[in-house]
């Protein structure tokens, strides 16, 4: 496999996210567009790591990982709260929680 196309699917994914962050207002959706930002930085990481014939990008991943599984813990737990208040998940009502 090229590093061009590792490359190219990584910047495929990457604007796949950055969509879905930009134009979707439901959490989970938000949540998971943000998940798939982090798998084209890991994409990229590892291509790096293999291009260069080093483990580095595969020890980074690691902790790219490690910050994407406390970022969905947190997540869901922010989008539960806001059903469990606003009987929504809309992210648009979210400001409306402001005490």
């Amino acid at each position: 496999m090229y590093l061009n196309a590792m490359l190219l699917l990584a910047a495929i994914l990457f604007c796949i996210g950055v969509y879905g962050v930009l134009a979707r207002r439901n959490g989970v959706l938000v949540l998971m567009s943000i998940e798939l930002i982090l798998n084209a930085v890991n994409i990229n990481l590892i291509a790096f790591g293999a291009f260069h014939t080093t483990i580095i990008g595969q020890i980074f991943t690691l902790f790219v990982i490690t910050v994407a599984a406390a970022e969905v813990g947190v997540g869901l737990a922010i989008v539960l709260l806001l059903y469990r208040n606003r009987r929504s998940i809309d992210l648009h009502q979210v400001d409306l929680m402001r005490g």
